[in-house]
């Protein structure tokens, strides 16, 4: 269940109340007249089931409460109400499929925000990366793609082109080319300095590395896997399964593609970095194709039950 929160103009209250009655999967409408100070205006709170979450937000943006008042939207944990139960029971699909446009692009518009934490992340996730390239050590490697915070501007781009909002797409774009820009260039200096201390050697880049060698060796099962992880974790997002995106995080070889790049170019190793650069490309673009192919068929999906979530008013009940 979702709990609404509104501030409401005295009057569109009446429209709005009448709306939340009229759909299905709504419980415990409360108004307060007059309870808002800034803005002024009336309180108007309920719970709606997550299922029809996503249709009563649109309905009431179009009432202009979202301009002239507002709506806040949290989820509820628990919740022990017959009522609430009958209304989740009366929503048609289930909760788990129930995409929230407006919570995915308000997480992806955080997620894709360059910043200095978010170039921070990127660094470190290629740091770890380049010690397990040299070492050809698998742990650093899954330890580097589960601190990567890359695929918050790839669900960005995703979310841009399904809701068609250009200004997602650049700032989602900026911040995945600069986040990697900053991180390749900062982790061939850190390759530089662990070459001088005798921590880094070419030898250890040239040598067989059987754990990390697919990183910089694309194949057909690269782009396979990152199609695969880009429909994952385009679900766990819509789904708030943030456990399956960690899962997807340590499936597909971006930063430490970048990070194989870094350490090729410290030493002149083009061939290498060019495989590397090869692997990112391929990967990155596997997971946008897979991450907007999904959005699609789950906003397909949605459309076909548009239409079911109004009832008769429960006034007078």
């Amino acid at each position: 269940m979702l709990h609404l929160r509104m501030i409401v103009p005295p009057d569109r209250t009446r429209a709005a109340a009448d709306l939340i009655e009229s759909t299905v999967g709504t419980a415990h409408l409360v108004v307060l007249p007059g309870a808002a100070r800034d803005p002024a205006g009336d309180v108007v709170m309920c719970d709606v089931a997550r299922e029809a979450g996503d249709e009563l937000l649109r309905e009431l943006r179009g009432l202009g409460i979202d301009k002239d008042g507002s709506i806040a939207v949290q989820s509820i944990d628990l919740s022990l109400s017959e009522r609430a139960d009958a209304a989740e029971r009366e929503s048609p699909g289930e909760a788990a499929d129930a995409v929230l446009w407006e919570e995915l692009t308000e997480a992806t518009h955080e997620e894709s925000t360059l910043s200095v934490t978010y170039c921070a992340f990127m660094v470190l996730a290629t740091m770890i990366a380049a010690c397990g390239v040299v070492l050809d050590n698998a742990v650093l490697i899954v330890g580097a793609m589960a601190v990567g915070p890359e695929f918050g501007p790839l669900a960005g781009i995703c979310t841009a082109a399904v809701r068609r909002a250009p200004r997602l797409a650049v700032r989602s774009l900026l911040a995945l080319f600069v986040g990697f820009a900053v991180a390749i260039a900062a982790t061939t200096l850190f390759s530089l300095a662990m070459d001088a201390l005798d921590l880094f050697s070419r030898a250890q880049l040239d040598a067989e590395r059987p754990n990390t060698r697919f990183i910089w060796q694309p194949d057909p099962f690269s782009f396979v896997v990152a199609l695969l992880a880009g429909a994952a974790g385009t679900l766990s997002l819509t789904s708030a399964k943030s456990g399956a995106l960690v899962g997807v995080a340590i499936s597909v070889t971006t930063v430490p593609a970048g990070a194989n790049a870094a350490v090729a170019l410290a030493y002149g190793e083009l061939g290498q970095m060019w495989g590397s650069i090869e692997q990112l490309a391929l990967n990155l673009f596997g997971i946008v194709l897979a991450g907007t192919a999904t959005l699609y068929a789950q906003r397909a999906l949605w459309d076909t039950q548009r239409g079911r979530w109004r009832r008769p008013s429960r006034k007078g009940r």
